[in-house]
C-alpha cells in the first residue's frame, strides 16, 4: 500500500484549503511559519505605503513653493507651467510605486480572506478555492497585478488630479486676475504664443481627466469596497 507522501498534493481539496481551522483547533508548525510570512509581508505592505505618502509629501511642498512665488511680486505664470510638468513627473512614479505596492498587499489580502477569515470563522469557507496554488504561484514567479494605466488613474482619483486643477486654476486666475495684458498674450510662454500654450494645457488636462474618470474593471487588490458601510459596530 502506498504511503501518504505518494498521493499527490491538492491545494484546492477541501482539507488543504480550509487549513484556518487546523490552525486553531491544533498547535501546528504551519501556523508559525504563516505568523512569520503575515509579518513580513505585512512590512512590506507598510514600506511601500510610507514610499506613496513620501511622494505625496513632495509633491505638496513642491506645488506649495511653486504658489507661494508664482504670487508673489516677481513671480512669472511659467512658474505654474514648471510646477504642472514636475507634478506630472511626480505621479508617473507614484503609479510605479503603487504597482509594487499592490503585489505585497494582495498577498496580503489573500492571507486574510482565505485563513484567517477561515480561522475565524470556518464556516463560510474560502474566498478563493485555488488561494493556496496563486500565493504559490507568485512566490514562484511575482508578477504585477495592477497595469500601469489603472495604477495612474487611482493615484489621480486620490490624490494628484485635485492638485493639478489647483494648478490650473492657480495658472488661470492669475492669467486674468493679475495682469494688465490681455490673458491671451499674457498666457505667452517665451516665443510660444499664448493661444498654442492655452491649447495644450487645455488637451493635457482633458487628457487626465479622461485617464482620471474613465470606467475601468478594477484589478487593484482593495481592502475597503466603496459604498458598504460596516454595521458590526453598531
Amino acid at each position: 500500500m502506498a504511503g501518504d507522501e505518494d498521493e499527490p498534493f491538492d491545494p484546492e481539496s477541501k482539507s488543504e484549503r480550509e487549513i484556518g481551522r487546523e490552525m486553531v483547533d491544533k498547535s501546528v508548525g504551519l501556523g508559525s511559519v504563516v505568523a512569520h510570512f503575515y509579518r513580513g509581508e505585512m512590512s512590506r505592505v507598510t514600506t511601500w505605503r510610507s514610499r506613496l505618502d513620501e511622494t505625496i509629501n513632495w509633491a505638496v511642498t513642491i506645488i506649495s513653493a511653486i504658489l507661494v512665488y508664482a504670487f508673489s511680486t516677481e513671480g512669472r505664470d511659467e512658474i505654474i507651467i514648471a510646477g504642472i510638468v514636475v507634478i506630472s513627473v511626480f505621479v508617473g512614479i507614484e503609479a510605479r510605486r503603487y504597482q509594487d505596492y499592490d503585489v505585497f498587499r494582495a498577498r496580503a489580502r489573500m492571507l486574510q480572506q482565505n485563513l484567517f477569515a477561515n480561522a475565524l470563522d470556518p464556516s463560510q469557507g474560502v474566498e478563493h478555492r485555488d488561494w493556496r496554488r496563486q500565493l504559490s504561484k507568485d512566490y514562484r514567479h511575482p508578477a504585477k497585478k495592477v497595469p500601469f494605466a489603472e495604477a495612474l488613474a487611482r493615484r489621480l482619483r486620490r490624490v494628484y488630479f485635485p492638485l493639478f486643477t489647483l494648478l490650473l486654476g492657480a495658472w488661470f486666475f492669475k492669467l486674468t486676475a493679475l495682469s494688465n495684458q490681455p490673458w491671451i498674450e499674457t498666457a505667452a510662454f517665451g516665443s510660444v504664443p499664448g493661444r498654442l500654450v492655452l491649447f495644450i494645457v487645455t488637451v493635457y488636462y482633458l487628457l487626465l481627466a479622461i485617464i482620471t474618470f474613465r470606467p475601468r474593471k478594477r484589478l487593484a487588490k482593495g481592502e475597503f469596497r466603496e459604498h458598504e458601510y460596516g454595521e458590526w459596530k453598531e
